[in-house]
């Protein structure tokens, strides 16, 4: 038998007394000042819908800033991206305090923990200038879904599909470094001067698999119309630095490539395109020896920059064409 002490839940600290939350029963609960919510609190500084927290199938729970006004927090750190929490961590919604207990849960982390290794929580102070690839893909159309759905659905949605793209991220080699809205960016770090072939294929594979997650998520759901990303990607030099430890890193990528990446994911809209590369970025896919045909040349202004960039557009089509096949 499962106890109220050994079952997930939160507790809700108010001034009348604490409040126990269970977590149990669902998938998904989100948090907010409106009667949709799962957990309404009335608190005129947290968001209609402010959070939302999510339970895999593994048993971890995350909790998802669904892009609050004043910001949600997990010991004293804001959340800008999806983040795994753990047995006794303080969420921080506007002035109101809950707590996260899962005992089950942190008793498997505990024998885990025992058995790692300890350079894995070590803290790195590091900012040096690296060569990264940088991935920014968008949700199209995502202020007209926002007016057409029902708020509860659209925190379900748009909390999946960012917990799913951090999951497809971290398999090809990356993490998602910003969750910004209806969009996220993740950086690639090439430990060479260049490009490899292998790493070409994990960002191809990448927004292939991002775009056919999206398509299942959008199947799922009574949506208005099916959801729809564009992507653009660049790679170039950086400033990118670690100020994180262990499982919740904090990795920042600033400069010129960071900026161009989000101004060709805003281009492919002007192009009629799902996706655009940057020339470095399509260098290296070149030396991966994939047939790059079914992409577009052009030269692009981008906003805010003097001159034109040569840029390669397509589809994901084109982007699933020249993957190879598994035999």
């Amino acid at each position: 038998m499962i106890t109220i002490e050994s079952s997930p839940h939160l507790v809700l600290h108010t001034d009348s007394g604490d409040r126990y939350l269970s977590l149990e029963g669902y998938k998904c609960w989100t948090i907010g000042r409106n009667d949709d919510n799962n957990f309404v609190v009335r608190d005129r500084w947290i968001s209609r819908n402010h959070s939302m927290l999510q339970c895999t199938d593994g048993g971890d729970f995350y909790l998802i800033d669904l892009g609050s006004r004043n910001g949600t927090f997990v010991n004293g750190r804001r959340v800008s991206i999806p983040v795994t929490l753990k047995n006794g961590d303080r969420l921080t919604l506007g002035q109101t305090q809950l707590d996260f207990f899962c005992p089950v849960r942190s008793l498997q982390e505990d024998s885990e923990e025992v058995d790692g290794d300890d350079s894995a929580t070590a803290t790195a102070l590091l900012s040096v200038r690296r060569l990264i690839s940088v991935m920014v893909i968008d949700i199209r159309d995502f202020t007209v879904l926002t007016r057409q759905l029902d708020e509860a659905i659209l925190s379900e949605v748009i909390g999946t599909w960012f917990r799913q793209s951090g999951e497809i991220i971290r398999i090809s080699g990356s993490w998602v470094d910003k969750y910004i809205g209806d969009a996220i960016m993740a950086v690639w770090f090439h430990p060479q001067d260049r490009v490899t072939s292998k790493e070409g294929l994990q960002i191809c594979q990448a927004l292939s698999n991002m775009q056919k997650m999206t398509q299942k998520l959008s199947a799922r759901y009574p949506l208005p119309f099916p959801l729809r990303i564009g992507a653009g990607v660049n790679t170039g030099y950086a400033m990118v630095g670690n100020t994180g430890s262990g499982d919740r890193p904090d990795y920042t990528a600033l400069g010129d490539t960071v900026n161009a990446a989000f101004r060709l994911e805003s281009c492919t809209k002007q192009l009629g395109k799902e996706v655009a590369l940057g020339q470095t970025t399509y260098q290296g896919l070149e030396a991966a020896q994939l047939n790059l045909n079914s992409l577009e040349a052009h030269e692009v202004h981008l906003k805010g920059y003097d001159r034109p960039m040569p840029t390669y557009a397509g589809n994901f089509a084109d982007i699933e064409a020249f993957l190879p096949r598994d035999n």
